[in-house]
């Protein structure tokens, strides 16, 4: 059974009608700004790779994908996690150059995720991937894009409240970073859970930096892949959700390992084994551009500007009976 909140006295701003009108105007204005703000064109992308391309994401390395066989291939593919390498790989074979990037819609099935009001087995997000010089590799020009796709989400939100007046979730455009390290410092009788949850009640709009470092606890804030982000050089964006009373992370993103962070990281994480796959090689060989890139959540971003309650609101998915049930006790319209 799916952990579901439901908010006192909550009811939907917008009808069925107008709330299908107000994912696309969002998604469409959304990919607009942003864009435009960071250089960016939109390709076609992957459902599935090959099981043994070392494309798909392992994200915290104990989710299952969904996997098939392909008869005439020969070969067992997998629907992806996230596109975070088959993306810097595009952008080579596309032949992009140093501040240019590409920007896809990403869908994605987690069979294992853990079910509530922000999370379904139904991911649906923008990915997208910039190249970047060595001279970049650096946490201000990290923040700088940070900034950049803030501005991007705050500005589609008040162009949204032109369109549909009656929508009111105010998001703050004023960005607040602290690393992993500093978040342990100032809540250290707290999970990494509830020290974000604490850290964005505070400041509303909040970046979390360097995620997946060992901490001087010992302990991990989150996990994190050890062949795509570079530890010391990511992050995740935050806004806080008047209406679920929460923190809800909209952004995943990072700098991208280079030869010399892949070959730390593998070896941190026990991960020793990647290193004959064809990506890494390609990686650890320095046959692959440097990148910026992360995913933003499509769905996540409707629910936070449309006041909903939960994600099923503003996409189509599949849960338990208890969910269903107790969204149509409490007038929750799950798609």
């Amino acid at each position: 059974m799916s952990r579901i909140t439901i908010p006192k006295g909550y009811r939907p701003i917008l009808d069925a009608y107008d709330t299908q009108r107000a994912i696309a105007y969002i998604k469409r204005t959304f990919q607009e700004e942003f864009a435009h703000a960071l250089n960016l064109k939109r390709v076609s992308a992957p459902l599935f790779v090959t099981g043994d391309s070392g494309l798909n994401d392992n994200l915290n390395g104990f989710e299952r994908a969904v996997s098939f066989d392909i008869p005439d291939v020969g070969k067992d593919a997998q629907v992806v996690h996230s596109l975070a390498k088959w993306k810097r790989l595009a952008l080579k074979r596309y032949n992009f150059g140093i501040g240019g990037g590409l920007y896809t819609d990403m869908n994605a099935i987690r069979r294992d995720e853990e079910l509530d009001n922000v999370h379904s087995i139904y991911v649906d997000q923008w990915d997208w991937e910039k190249i970047i010089t060595r001279e970049n590799r650096n946490l201000e020009y990290l923040k700088l894009i940070v900034r950049a796709i803030v501005k991007a989400i705050c500005t589609t939100n008040d162009r949204l409240h032109v369109r549909f007046p009656q929508l009111r979730i105010e998001l703050d455009s004023e960005v607040s970073f602290i690393t992993t390290q500093e978040l342990e410092d100032l809540y250290p009788d707290l999970t990494g859970s509830q020290r974000e949850q604490a850290y964005v009640k505070e400041h509303k709009t909040a970046c979390i930096l360097q995620i997946g470092k060992k901490l001087r606890s010992g302990t991990r804030h989150d996990g994190r892949a050890p062949d795509y982000d570079d530890w010391e050089l990511n992050c995740d964006i935050f806004f806080w959700n008047p209406v679920l009373d929460r923190a809800l992370e909209l952004s995943s993103m990072g700098i991208r390992v280079d030869a010399e962070a892949l070959d730390r990281q593998l070896r941190e994480a026990g991960c020793d084994d990647r290193r004959a796959l064809s990506f890494h090689k390609m990686l650890l060989n320095d046959e692959l551009p440097l990148t910026i890139g992360g995913g933003i959540g499509q769905s996540r971003m409707c629910m936070l500007m449309m006041g909903c309650a939960h994600i099923g609101e503003v996409q189509s998915s599949i849960w338990d009976a208890a969910t269903v049930a107790a969204c149509e006790d409490a007038g929750i319209p799950l798609l």
